[in-house]
């Protein structure tokens, strides 16, 4: 009986001690490691994981809202009122962490959906859709571009390594080569 009941103590114990382990780690992982939350913005912030500097997304497709007629009629409910996918949103990020790496994180911790793939003679990866919303949907040459602090870089997403303080904007563009974007 002494034995039966020296094991269930043991076992209570240990079932303790997962327990415990557990709930440390879940609130370790929900906080970031090397940066802090950044303060006095204005955008919402929205953890991914990241842990080295803050950076600003923001995913939109408002040139869509007045090419509307180009669209297939049953892509319009991914097309949001206002054209904005996601609102200004601060990102933690970690070191090495390039732009396609931010939106992929982004993307999985809002639970929006993406779509990728790998261009060898590029060496980089190539967003497809965001949101149910493809390349070619709104026209021969409509699709997803990115800029950098206002600036559209003439290289892929997977080149560009996010700095601190840096803004990133995914838009979707219908008229060749981001004519509509500004």
């Amino acid at each position: 009986m002494k034995k039966k009941h020296l094991a269930n103590m043991i076992m209570v114990a240990l079932i303790a001690v997962m327990v415990a382990g557990g709930v440390v780690t879940a609130l370790l992982l929900r906080q970031p490691t090397t940066a802090t939350q950044p303060q006095g913005t204005a955008a919402t912030y929205l953890e991914t994981g990241g842990g080295s500097g803050f950076c600003t997304v923001q995913i939109r497709c408002d040139t869509i809202l007045s090419n509307m007629d180009r669209l297939p009629a049953e892509k319009a409910p991914f097309v949001p009122a206002g054209g904005q996918i996601l609102a200004q949103t601060q990102v933690a990020f970690s070191e090495g962490d390039t732009a396609f790496d931010v939106l992929k994180k982004i993307c999985e911790a809002a639970d929006i959906q993406l779509e990728y793939s790998w261009t060898p003679l590029y060496d980089s990866y190539y967003v497809e859709s965001i949101n149910h919303l493809y390349e070619f949907d709104c026209g021969p040459e409509s699709g997803w571009m990115y800029q950098i602090n206002g600036q559209t870089p003439n290289y892929g997403s997977s080149s560009y390594e996010v700095r601190d303080g840096d803004t990133v904007v995914w838009a979707y563009s219908c008229d060749g080569q981001g004519k509509d974007l500004g």
